[in-house]
């Protein structure tokens, strides 16, 4: 079979094609390039393997280039790239690879190219696109990925558990190609994964994060996160959130399973966001249910303060998942322990008082947290959720309304701390907080306008009563 190449990449390879004969060095394009064109998905990634030295390649192919572009050399794994036009081009020698029991980092010594589809992934990875020129373009499928490819299916090329054990990384690999590609795991692979699943021990934090965050990212994360839990790997990498699934049943009554409804959660998410932060809100946002569980007889399960301790559980998962510890991590914190708050919003009662508390706390980040409360409405009732989503609109509207007559949106009191100190000669202390704070919540509570006049005159009243 002939591989079609997109004109755009063309005049590249036959560059490519043209050096390495001059070079005597047989090349190839392998791997996600080949098997994604196959599937008519976007490539920008070219593995070109030759036998031979990939960085003589390199740098041969890039001197041939205008402007010649810069080529990137990594010495010890024996590599090189470059970029051309939207194109990142990454050249390798063909090279054979044995494993440590204890390590995933191969020992690698020269080889051909059926040793280098060896030492692949998976039978969709292992696809082969010639560039010699008597058989330009022809594709060397030594595992039947094109089978695979058509059948959608995820399948290592030799005996799954030596794969796996070589290289644990290919556990999660495997699970985040069937969510990104809605591929099936093939039976001998999967029990493989189960199998194998210690293995996982010796893999980084960063790599696991890593291809956890491209699941997450995929159209339809609960798939992979399914699967994470069916193999035991989600117990070993993520036991948090391994502890939601179950459901306990006391006195006749039982509570949701916690696990799939926080997947159904990201879900219905991932319709309308891509967002990687907004997506993990989701999957923290009832992390703390396990912990909070309770039983009372008058009311059955109950979970009180799982939003709170979700919150301060978010730091300690991100530290120990390699994940950022910056504005990132506090944005999930901040949605997890507010994702409670619009539901009691849609009450007839709430006062202004409380949508002017929600609009400071939520702050710019309002909007997401309404899109993760829409989210987690994952009733079975048609009717249930439409009552739930138009009251989540009442919402919004009584939101705007108050965003507009009290402008509260990121919104910092007109009374700091230097203004009270300097009002009345005071050096740092808790009475300047106590002071401040009266001023914030005045205003919260609508006894005072937001407006800096009448703060000065309420924070000149709460002195006076301090005896300043």
């Amino acid at each position: 079979m002939v591989f079609k190449i997109e004109d755009k990449e063309r005049k590249i390879l036959e560059l490519v094609s043209r050096v390495a004969k001059g070079m005597d060095v047989p090349a190839y394009v392998v791997g996600g390039y080949v098997r994604d064109r196959l599937l008519a998905r976007p490539s920008k990634d070219l593995d070109v393997v030759c036998i031979g030295s990939g960085v003589d390649l390199a740098e041969k192919v890039a001197y041939e280039l205008h402007p010649i572009p810069r080529v990137t050399v990594f010495r010890r794994f024996g590599t090189a790239m470059l970029k051309h036009g939207d194109l990142e081009i990454e050249f390798v020698g063909a090279r054979k690879e044995s494993y440590r029991h204890d390590s995933r980092k191969p020992a690698v010594e020269e080889g051909s190219l059926e040793d280098d589809q060896n030492r692949r992934d998976f039978t969709i990875n292992a696809l082969a696109v010639s560039l010699k020129d008597e058989d330009f373009g022809r594709i060397i499928d030594p595992f039947n990925g094109l089978r695979d490819l058509e059948s959608k299916i995820i399948r290592t090329p030799l005996e799954p558990g030596k794969t796996f054990s070589d290289d644990p990384l290919r556990m999660l690999r495997a699970i985040r190609f069937a969510c990104q590609l809605d591929f099936s795991i093939e039976a001998t692979t999967f029990q493989a994964i189960g199998k194998y699943k210690d293995r996982i021990k010796i893999i980084s934090q960063e790599r696991i994060a890593t291809e956890l965050n491209k699941i997450i990212l995929s159209p339809k994360p609960s798939i992979g996160f399914k699967h994470l839990f069916d193999t035991g790997l989600l117990k070993l990498i993520f036991p948090e959130m391994a502890a939601l699934q179950g459901v306990e049943v006391k006195n006749g009554r039982a509570h949701k399973d916690n696990f799939y409804h926080t997947l159904e959660v990201l879900d219905n998410l991932s319709k309308k966001t891509d967002d990687l932060w907004l997506r993990w809100a989701a999957i923290m946002h009832d992390i703390a249910k396990p912990p909070t569980k309770r039983f009372e007889p008058e009311h059955g399960w109950t979970f009180h303060g799982h939003e709170v301790l979700g919150a301060n559980m978010v730091p300690n998962i991100f530290r120990r998942l390699k994940l950022p510890t910056d504005h990132k991590m506090k944005y999930v914190q901040k949605l997890v322990r507010l994702h409670l708050r619009p539901i009691s919003l849609t009450k007839e009662e709430i006062t202004d008082s409380a949508m002017r508390r929600l609009l400071v706390d939520a702050d710019e980040d309002l909007e997401d947290l309404m899109l993760l409360c829409e989210a987690d409405i994952t009733s079975k009732n048609p009717t249930k959720v439409k009552r739930y989503l138009e009251n989540y609109e009442l919402v919004r509207e009584r939101l705007e309304a108050v965003e507009a007559r009290d402008h509260l949106r990121n919104w910092q009191p007109p009374i700091t701390g230097e203004i009270i100190m300097e009002t009345f000669k005071l050096e740092p202390s808790s009475q300047v907080g106590i002071i401040k704070n009266a001023v914030r919540e005045a205003i919260l509570e609508g006894i005072i306008p937001n407006e800096y006049e009448a703060a000065f005159a309420y924070m000149l009243e709460k002195g006076k009563e301090a005896g300043l």
